[in-house]
């Protein structure tokens, strides 16, 4: 296919506590097989315990989150004259949030023994600490997106 399309995004249906479209995509991110009442409550139960915690409302509380977690830098892999490089490109707005909530969901079902409103309340205070699993990711990725800044003028092609 030639040139860029764009895609066409389907309409979804606003959460109905706090109507704020970044939380809807949460929810639906942690819903598993349409228990979405289930998902509900786990996103809830975390976001208010921490609402509450710093004083804050729970649509500012996600986009503080987001916003402190998101990743500037990332590596993509590019074919150049049959050698592959790891080159450094800056993040979309849209990809750091969908990176924020997959780090967040990943580390937050890997962790045993602990519910998931309660994985995810720490994880979530931790980002805010600037400590925990998801900021290491976010590190990381610095560090390799640093490691490999002599391949950033293939970003161009």
């Amino acid at each position: 296919m030639r040139g860029h399309k764009t895609i066409k995004r389907p309409p979804f249906v606003v959460e109905a506590r706090y109507h704020d479209p970044l939380l809807t995509k949460l929810i639906n991110k942690v819903m598993w097989d349409g228990k979405k009442t289930t998902a509900e409550g786990i996103v809830y139960d975390a976001l208010e315990r921490l609402a509450k915690e710093k004083n804050l409302e729970v649509p500012v509380l996600l986009r503080e989150i987001i916003e402190k977690a998101s990743p500037i830098l990332e590596v993509r892999s590019r074919r150049v004259g049959g050698a592959t490089y790891q080159v450094p490109m800056e993040v979309k707005p849209s990809r750091k949030t969908v990176l924020v909530v997959r780090w967040l969901l990943e580390i937050c079902r890997n962790q045993k023994g602990k519910d998931m409103s309660t994985a995810m309340y720490e994880e979530m205070r931790n980002i805010l600490d600037n400590t925990g699993a998801v900021m290491k990711k976010r590190e990381d990725l610095h560090k390799m997106a640093e490691a490999n800044r002599a391949f950033a003028h293939f970003a161009r092609y």
